[in-house]
């Protein structure tokens, strides 16, 4: 069969890097998926500090990031003693978002094969997913300037940037082609992704490093969440950890989750000549909007990103052995996304595995897209679709949801959904790593 005038050959990912609820780095990660970590919480007044001042605590639950200490994390990675000064120059007095990303981008620049090698910078672009990412830094420094405004400290008016992570991480790995931030609410991280790919697919760069940036909510942002109803409420907290129940008849709403992700991408016939392995590839991507500036989700854009994707990736809906949702746990998203793959599936719907991965990490907003396209590749990688948490009133009937325990599984092409706020609608089609390696 001749493949669509549209087809793309995709382009392989060659490293890896994670900081999230439930692991410090990959390999934790793909045991906490296999096995079924929940990160979620009561949020503790720990989690809610802030310095110099009162701010009122916003009832609920929390995926927090794990202990954190960004020298311990980077003396652990190995990394020469250059990249090791340059990470505490850079990064020791940053927010905890740009810490983070320091962390991950080491541990996916080094997984890459990279860490070692010299003069890559200008073949290479970097793409950072995320928007609002100094809100909390913001509200933690507002108490200073009210007490005194020459108090502010003077790299405040760097911090507050979204382009802060553009600065850090390109002075960090010596990158000098491309690179800016990308704000699509939740879907960041999937968007990212796309612009990645579309930089190494048309040969501008030789590879792009992408970047799922942590949103660390302030107090306001976590209220209007919550005042929205998108949040899951502060009932029956005895057990924080049954109450992210996506696609459950009983879900109540989202867990926010702190965490970042990385992804090395590459022109797929330089991977399988340079790369100490591949994970997988992006064979396919969509990006659509609904022309709806609110958050109610739409089953028609859905729909149609999802199948965009698939016929990028030049194969059929009956190709697809896994859906790993978008799935927060969210009354109106659940339900819509549930009808939209009926509707991609057709009568294939009951064969593919289904899973979300928020239920065990909470969401982490716009690096979801890109720690739930790790999750995917680690899927792959290992054989296994990862159990679903809570599920155990599925609210679709034909859907083939994973059980509370991990199923053996081959996964040739999985589809990654992510949708956001104001009628953002993403997916992407990943294949497993024997179709890198023959591609292109």
């Amino acid at each position: 069969m001749n493949a669509p005038a549209e087809r793309n050959p995709g382009v392989a990912v060659t490293g890896a890097g994670l900081l999230c609820p439930v692991a410090g780095d990959v390999a934790e990660f793909a045991t906490a998926l296999y096995e079924g970590h929940s990160g979620v919480r009561v949020r503790s007044p720990e989690d809610d500090e802030i310095s110099g001042g009162s701010v009122r605590r916003t009832p609920g639950l929390a995926a927090p990031l794990r202990d954190f200490s960004l020298a311990d994390a980077v003396d652990r990675l190995g990394v020469s003693e250059l990249l090791r000064t340059r990470a505490r120059r850079l990064a020791a007095r940053a927010p905890l978002p740009i810490r983070a990303a320091v962390v991950a981008a080491l541990q996916a620049w080094q997984d890459a094969g990279l860490a070692e090698e010299t003069g890559t910078g200008e073949d290479t672009a970097l793409v950072v997913g995320g928007q609002n990412l100094a809100s909390r830094y913001t509200e933690e420094c507002r108490p200073r300037y009210l007490n005194d405004p020459a108090h502010l400290p003077a790299r405040y008016a760097l911090h507050m940037m979204d382009t802060d992570h553009v600065g850090v991480l390109s002075a960090l790995l010596g990158i000098t082609a491309e690179g800016y931030t990308l704000g699509g609410a939740s879907a960041s991280g999937n968007l990212a992704l796309v612009h990645g790919a579309r930089l190494v697919d048309s040969g501008t760069v030789r590879r792009c490093l992408v970047v799922g940036a942590m949103a660390d909510l302030s107090e306001m942002e976590l209220q209007g969440l919550f005042n929205l109803g998108a949040m899951a409420g502060t009932e029956g907290n005895d057990r924080p950890e049954l109450r992210c129940r996506p696609f459950d008849r009983q879900r109540e709403g989202f867990v926010p989750g702190q965490g970042v992700g990385c992804l090395v991408l590459e022109r797929a016939d330089r991977a399988r000549t340079r790369a100490p392995a591949v994970y997988g590839l992006l064979a396919g991507h969509a990006v659509g909007l609904d022309g709806n500036q609110l958050s109610d989700p739409d089953e028609n854009g859905e729909t149609r990103v999802m199948i965009r994707a698939i016929r990028q990736a030049g194969v059929e809906p009956s190709a697809v052995d896994c859906v790993n949702t978008h799935g927060t746990a969210s009354r109106l998203g659940d339900e819509t996304e549930a009808r939209a793959i009926e509707n991609v599936l057709g009568s294939d719907v009951t064969r593919p595995w289904i899973n979300a991965t928020k239920g065990w990490t909470g969401h982490c907003l716009g690096a979801s897209g890109v720690i739930e396209a790790i999750a995917v590749l680690l899927q792959m990688r290992g054989g296994f679709v990862h159990p679903n948490a809570n599920l155990t009133d599925p609210l679709h009937e034909k859907l083939r949801f994973v059980g509370g325990t991990a199923e053996p599984a081959r996964l040739d092409y999985v589809l990654s959904n992510s949708f956001g706020f104001g009628g953002m609608n993403s997916s992407l089609l990943l294949a497993g790593p024997e179709h890198a390696l023959r591609s292109g």
